[in-house]
């Protein structure tokens, strides 16, 4: 099994599987909140009445949904739970973590190698990753769009259901069929589960569409889902078992918060001596945590200044090494 690396930066850590200098699938974790495998005892302040749901509330003060609720557990009681997927957001909301009870130990949410580590997979944790696109892999999860020759993939997070438009000026089936490599490595690349609509051209022919089918079971394989045959608009609907937030679920529509992170990546990367500047747009600066701040400058050594310039783009952040 191929190794992931990965990094723990400064209130996100990475995770990424290569070939050569290409990302093939990557992860984002951004630690704090319920995670998927932790283990805790937790309040159960509401019950749904003649049902087995309701809401606890855990020592951090996040709230999560359980299901499996036994007959007595009641309201006001303690109950221990382990979360199955952590809080995912959505425009204009975010829905909450979900959990179960759980009859086993405690224990503190894993990290992303951890993670991977119990799922079978070799994680090594490196202080920074090798020269790859992972600039590249987060412009396009920034943007929700991933280009490939004669068309491109739209991606737009729904409530009900992660859409991706294929567009392009190639003919139906050409384009079709040109589009399922590059979706299924952007579906890895970009930690994609859950309800997936694959909008492809309208194709007429039945035996085409078939061919499309086809090279789409075969590119994902390797990745457990269950898959709709192409109907006679185009549309293709994928299940895949949803656990974490996917990078478009991090990165698009959590902007403020991926660049403040991503700016903190790379003022730890400045080598040249002298005080560390960072120059960012003013909603940066208010999301940069005093103690990533702190992290920040003691992992670096140095004495950190922060800037803000309203002019820059959000992504549009830098650091810098300066003389004091």
């Amino acid at each position: 099994m191929a190794e992931w690396l990965v990094e723990e930066g400064i209130g996100e850590h990475r995770a990424i599987r290569l070939d050569g200098a290409t990302i093939l699938a990557a992860r984002i974790d951004w630690p704090g909140r319920l995670a998927t495998g932790q283990v805790e005892d937790a309040v159960l302040v509401a019950r749904n009445a003649g049902s087995a749901r309701g809401t606890a509330r855990f020592a951090s003060g996040e709230e999560a949904l359980v299901d499996r609720l036994p007959r007595e557990a009641s309201e006001g009681a303690t109950i221990r739970l382990e979360v199955i997927r952590p809080a995912m957001a959505e425009r204009g909301r975010d829905k909450l973590a979900r959990a179960r009870p759980s009859l086993g130990d405690p224990r503190a949410a894993p990290s992303l190698a951890d993670s991977l580590r119990e799922a079978g997979h070799d994680a090594r944790i490196v202080h920074r990753f090798p020269d790859c696109d992972w600039d590249d892999l987060w412009a396009e999860a920034w943007a929700g769009r991933h280009d490939f020759a004669g068309g491109a993939l739209d991606f737009a997070l729904t409530p009900a259901m992660t859409l991706v438009d294929i567009d392009g000026s190639l003919p139906a089936r050409e384009l079709g069929l040109a589009a399922v490599a590059p979706l299924a490595c952007a579906l890895a690349r970009f930690d994609l589960a859950g309800n997936i609509g694959i909008d492809f051209p309208t194709i007429e022919a039945k035996a085409d569409r078939r061919a499309i089918d086809l090279a789409l079971g075969t590119a994902l394989d390797s990745w457990p889902h269950e898959r709709t045959a192409m109907n006679g608009f185009g549309f293709v609907q994928l299940v895949a078992r949803l656990e974490r937030p996917s990078l478009l679920h991090r990165i698009h529509l959590h902007r403020v918060s991926a660049c403040a992170r991503a700016l903190l990546r790379r003022a730890e990367a400045v080598q040249q001596p002298g005080l560390l500047l960072v120059t960012c747009h003013p909603a940066i600066e208010a999301r940069l945590k005093p103690e990533w701040r702190a992290e920040l400058a003691r992992r670096t050594g140095r004495e950190l200044r922060i800037e803000t310039d309203p002019a820059l783009a959000l992504e549009g952040g830098f650091a810098q090494a300066i003389t004091p």
